[in-house]
C-alpha cells in the first residue's frame, strides 16, 4: 500500500482548493503518495476536489492520528486554528512537524502577549476583566483568530462593543493597547532550519473597525529584523508564517500571527508576483526538504484592493468572478457579496463586496489596470 500525503482542512477555501491540493497532488505523483484531503467538511470539499476526502474531526490530533493510518508521508495544513492539532499529529507520526507550542503561542492572543513580554511588552487582558487603568483607547478582538476588532475609547464603549461581539460570535475576547503605526505583513517560509522572508505587504487598513482595504507589495520596512527576533522566540520555524505588524518611530510591534501562507487569495498573488511555486514548497518543506535557492528579486508589483460600500442595503449590481490579462497586468476579481445580498456599510471585514488582485511588471501598470477595471464596472446598493 502506497504512502499517503495527508493535508487536512476545514472549510473550503482557494488557497486549498486551488494552491495547496494540486500541488500536494503532483508531487504525490511524482514520488508515488496518494494525497488526502482529511476534513470535517467532506460533502463541500468533494464538490471541488477529485481526490480522495476521508470524514476527520480535524480539532483533534487523536482522530488526525487515527486517519493517518500506519503510512504518511507528511501532514500539514493551511488552516490557521488547525495549526496545533496537526502539528501534534504530525509530531506523534514521526514526521517533520511546525513546534505545537508555536503553533498554541501564534493562534491565542492572549499566550503571544505574554510570551513576548521581554522583547515587547504589550497590555493585553481578558475582556471581561479590564482594569480601571487600562491604557485607553483599547482594540477588542477574538483572543483566537482575525477579523472583528474594535477600537474602543473608554469603558462604556467597550461594554457595547463587548456585548455585540459577543452575541454575535461568543468565544474568549481580549483587548489589547492600541499600536499607532503603519501596517505592514511579513511573509515568510521556513524550512525547520532557515526562516526566509518572502516579501511584504503596506496594508491600509481603516480604523475603528480596522478593516484591511488595500495591501500593496513593498519591500520589508525598517523594523522586519525585529519581527523576525520575535518570530524566533516565538518558536516559529517550518512552513508558512503570515505576520501582520506596525511600524512607528522605528519600532516594529506584532499585530497578528497566522502560522500559514496569507489569507484569502492572496496566497495565489503572492504565488503569482513571485513566479515560484509557492504551494509547492510549502509541501516539500514538510516533506523534510529544504529551502530551494531564493527566487532573483522582482520589480513586479502586485495589489489586493478591496470593494467597499459607505452605504447599507441590498447589492443590486456587480460584476461577476472575473479573470482576464491586459498588457501584461494579470487581474483577479472575487466577489465576496453577490447580487441579491443584504450589505452593511463596509466597515467590516464581512460586509467586503469583493477584491480586485492585480500582479504586473510594475506599479504604474498595476495601478493604471486596477483603476481601469473598477471604472469598467459597477457596484450598486439599493
Amino acid at each position: 500500500m502506497a504512502a499517503s500525503l495527508y493535508i487536512v482542512a476545514g472549510r473550503t477555501t482557494d488557497s486549498v482548493t486551488h494552491g495547496l491540493l494540486p500541488a500536494a497532488a503532483v508531487l504525490g505523483r511524482e514520488r508515488g503518495l496518494e494525497t488526502v484531503l482529511l476534513t470535517d467538511r467532506p460533502a463541500e470539499h468533494a464538490k471541488v476536489w477529485d481526490g480522495r476526502v476521508v470524514a476527520c474531526d480535524v480539532t483533534d490530533y487523536r482522530e488526525i492520528i487515527a486517519a493517518a493510518g500506519s503510512r504518511p508521508a507528511a501532514v500539514l495544513t493551511d488552516s490557521d486554528r488547525l495549526q496545533a492539532p496537526v502539528a501534534l499529529a504530525a509530531a506523534y507520526l514521526g514526521l517533520p512537524a511546525k513546534d505545537w507550542r508555536a503553533a498554541t503561542r501564534t493562534r491565542n492572543r492572549a499566550l503571544l502577549r505574554r510570551h513576548l513580554a521581554g522583547l515587547d511588552p504589550v497590555f493585553c487582558a481578558d475582556a471581561w476583566r479590564v482594569p480601571p487603568d487600562a491604557p485607553y483607547p483599547l482594540v477588542l478582538r477574538p483572543r483566537e483568530g482575525g477579523g472583528d476588532a474594535f477600537r474602543v475609547r473608554d469603558a462604556g464603549e467597550l461594554a457595547a462593543r463587548r456585548e455585540e461581539l459577543n452575541s454575535r460570535r461568543g468565544g474568549a475576547l481580549v483587548v489589547e493597547e492600541h499600536l499607532p503605526g503603519e501596517t505592514y505583513t511579513l511573509e515568510t517560509l521556513g524550512d525547520g532550519r532557515e526562516l526566509r522572508v518572502l516579501g511584504a505587504f503596506h496594508a491600509r487598513v481603516a480604523p475603528p473597525r480596522f478593516v484591511v482595504e488595500r495591501l500593496d507589495w513593498t519591500p520589508p520596512p525598517e523594523g522586519a529584523d525585529q519581527v523576525l527576533a520575535q518570530l524566533e522566540a516565538l518558536g516559529v520555524g517550518l512552513g508558512a508564517c503570515h505576520t501582520e505588524f506596525v511600524v512607528h518611530e522605528g519600532r516594529a510591534r506584532i499585530v497578528r500571527i497566522a502560522h500559514r501562507l496569507i489569507g484569502d487569495r492572496d496566497g495565489l498573488l503572492l504565488a503569482d508576483l513571485l513566479g515560484v511555486p509557492l504551494f509547492e514548497q510549502v509541501v516539500r518543506v514538510h516533506l523534510g526538504e529544504r529551502l530551494p535557492a531564493p527566487p532573483p528579486r522582482t520589480d513586479r508589483h502586485a495589489v489586493a484592493d478591496a470593494v467597499l460600500t459607505e452605504r447599507s442595503g441590498v447589492l443590486v449590481a456587480a460584476p461577476d468572478r472575473t479573470e482576464q490579462e491586459t498588457s501584461g497586468v494579470r487581474i483577479s476579481y472575487r466577489p465576496r457579496r453577490v447580487v441579491g445580498d443584504r450589505v452593511g456599510t463596509g466597515r467590516a471585514d464581512r460586509d467586503r463586496l469583493g477584491t480586485v488582485r492585480a500582479t504586473g511588471p510594475s506599479r504604474a501598470a498595476v495601478e493604471a489596470a486596477v483603476a481601469a477595471f473598477r471604472a469598467a464596472h459597477t457596484w450598486k446598493i439599493a
